[in-house]
């Protein structure tokens, strides 16, 4: 007679048929891209953000100008390329996220995924910032004069100066203190700064509202997983390259454009043997390529398994590198523009960070005609600009923490309800940046909580773990049995010598070089202050050693036996055809000798032995 299980009392039902397959049917799809053009521009996206348009150019005026692409291009091949092809092609191998990925790659490294999933937390509850401001400046663009355009405002000060309009008065020189009604507008009406960190004042309710506005469209972005994301990104990551090429045109037409071009390319190669330069051509490496966030482990363990991402990694990188060099045309000839309006050298006017795209780019605009449809395109840019790379952030988080725990966030509208307690929690938290004193937080972020430091940190360990722990060979067999073919062995020798040793070294230079935070130069925090920054740095950084600890102290064993199970890889990560070859030849090998020697059960069957099931 056939044995039944036992039924539930309780329901009056099969304990296996009500439980077992109700979860299975639950249960959703990880899902994938649509097609490779969704899974370029989301990266592209990720990329390609504020940094390019901010802190590049500035930093390749401050290091030397042209000399500065010697460090920049070293790092580019040595570290960006090699980091970011490695996270990308670990997404798609494992098809997991930040964290699940390295427990597949070995679980002694986990904590790898936690720091850079720490970090990405952090990054988003302050980089929205950015996109807050930007749609106070677009809401304030609907205007037939810009409000930045003059003086004749509630909030501008007697030192305020409409340098174009004085420029037209002979032999007029601007006074010493004088100030451009566009930096007012900035800090006199956007921000309203109060004294320091330790006077946080009363929160500014209209930032508050846009800030509402940009995680709003957050969410309807990324709600819907991949399936949304690979839609939006066909306008947002394509739509500022229009901008930019069109603020470019007109930029290099200004008056002064070509002085500020040549601060920006003129090479001075005695730069190159300032130590500070090789860190800022590193970090800006790191910073710009999104590299060691988990970004890239996210987006890439979208993809189908044989997607060629070799190929689409380096389109990436080089698109994203030259996306910076054409940004520094259209940044310093309007910062050549603004020195020559204001009658003084541009190393005064150049500035890197939010009063970049926030004082410069706005008092181009004020020059166009229609400057109000101008001013409304360029504010939209800004906005897309931070919007997509803001939201692939938030969707590496998301995935991260889906992969980990399936069986309850894989469930329907559990991710959409995920997604919204991740904007929330973030949300509080970026309102502490929108009071009085709500810049020294910010600025504290930006300083240490997503800092070279602690990407470098990361990058350290993340080659170490995939070169000499999993093998840099296999994972290159892996590699071989996604795309085809094997990549040249240069990015292999990156990441078991260069990489690491070229990250170690910058990152011992950041600390012997470290110097505190100082707000717009001169604004000193209190001690308190400092001792955040730092809690905000080595919360992702002590991520790594203390899961190792962690691990060893809980495994059973020899402290031999304990480290070699643990830096052993999963078993259920995907085998290569040659790894399949060869278990099928060893199947059918010892099936051979069952058949032969094998002592038949009374049903007839030959019985399985532990060997064969891997029990």
């Amino acid at each position: 007679m056939e044995s039944k299980p036992p039924a539930d009392i309780a329901n009056g039902h099969n304990q296996a048929l009500d439980v077992y397959p109700k979860s299975k049917e639950k249960i959703e799809d990880r899902g994938q891209w649509n097609n490779k053009l969704e899974f370029v521009l989301s990266v592209a996206g990720e990329i390609i953000g504020l940094g390019n348009v901010w802190r590049f150019p500035y930093l390749c005026y401050r290091n030397g100008g042209g000399a500065f692409f010697i460090p920049y291009l070293i790092f580019l091949f040595t570290c960006g390329i090699p980091v970011f092809f490695l996270e990308t092609a670990l997404g798609q191998y494992t098809s997991e996220g930040g964290v699940t990925s390295w427990r597949k790659i070995s679980p002694l490294f986990e904590g790898i995924g936690y720091a850079t999933q720490v970090i990405v937390a952090l990054l988003n509850f302050y980089y929205i910032i950015v996109l807050a401001w930007g749609i106070f400046y677009l809401s304030n663009s609907f205007t037939w004069e810009l409000p930045w355009a003059s003086c004749n405002n509630t909030w501008n000060t007697g030192s305020c100066v409409e340098f174009q309009k004085r420029n037209e008065t002979y032999n007029w020189t601007a006074p010493a203190n004088a100030t451009s009604p566009v930096i007012e507008f900035w800090e006199k009406r956007v921000l309203r700064i109060s004294s320091g960190i330790d006077h946080i004042g009363i929160l500014h309710w209209d930032l508050a509202l846009c800030l509402l506005l940009a995680w709003v469209m957050c969410y309807f972005c990324i709600w819907k997983g991949v399936k949304s994301t690979g839609k939006v990104v066909y306008f947002t990551a394509t739509f500022p390259y229009v901008m930019l090429v069109i603020l470019m045109i007109r930029g290099v037409t200004l008056p002064g454009a070509a002085e500020g071009i040549k601060f920006y390319l003129y090479p001075d190669l005695s730069r190159l043997s300032d130590p500070q330069v090789w860190m800022d051509a590193g970090t800006q490496i790191f910073f710009s390529f999104a590299i060691c966030l988990g970004c890239l482990t996210a987006l890439g363990s979208y993809n189908k398994y044989n997607n060629n991402c070799y190929r689409d990694c380096l389109c990436l990188c080089f698109l994203n590198s030259g996306t910076s060099f054409m940004a520094g045309f259209a940044i310093f000839s309007i910062l050549g523009f603004m020195a020559y309006e204001q009658q003084v050298p541009i190393s005064e006017v150049a500035e890197s960070g939010p009063g970049l795209a926030f004082i410069a780019y706005p008092r181009a605009v004020s020059m166009m005609p229609f400057s109000s449809l101008w001013a409304c395109f360029f504010f939209i840019m800004i906005v897309l600009l931070g919007l997509d790379s803001q939201f692939v952030c938030v969707e590496s988080l998301v995935t991260a923490l889906v992969d980990m725990f399936p069986s309850v966030f894989r469930r329907k509208n559990r991710r959409e309800l995920l997604i919204l307690g991740i904007s929330v929690i973030s949300y509080f938290m970026g309102l502490t940046m929108i009071t009085e004193g709500g810049m020294y937080i910010f600025q504290l972020f930006d300083y240490y909580a997503a800092s070279g430091m602690c990407l470098l940190f990361v990058a350290i360990f993340e080659t170490v773990c995939i070169a000499w722990v999993y093998g840099a060979d296999r994972f290159y067999d892996n590699i071989e049995d996604m795309i085809g073919y094997r990549p040249g062995p240069l990015i292999k020798y990156c990441w078991m010598f260069f990489t690491p040793a070229v990250c170690a070294g910058t990152f011992a230079f950041s600390l012997i070089k470290y110097t505190p935070l100082k707000y717009n130069k001169s604004y000193v925090y209190p001690w308190w202050g400092y001792a955040l920054g730092w809690l905000l740095a080595l919360s992702s950084m002590v991520c790594i050693p203390l899961w190792i600890i962690y691990k060893i102290a809980t495994s059973k064993g020899t402290l031999r036996e304990r480290i070699g199970r643990l830096i052993r890889p999963s078993e259920d990560l995907p085998k290569t055809k040659k790894e399949q070859e060869k278990l099928l030849a060893i199947f059918a090998s010892d099936n051979s000798l069952h058949q032969q020697d094998g002592d038949p059960s009374r049903e007839g069957f030959v019985l399985v032995t532990d060997k064969e099931t891997n029990c």
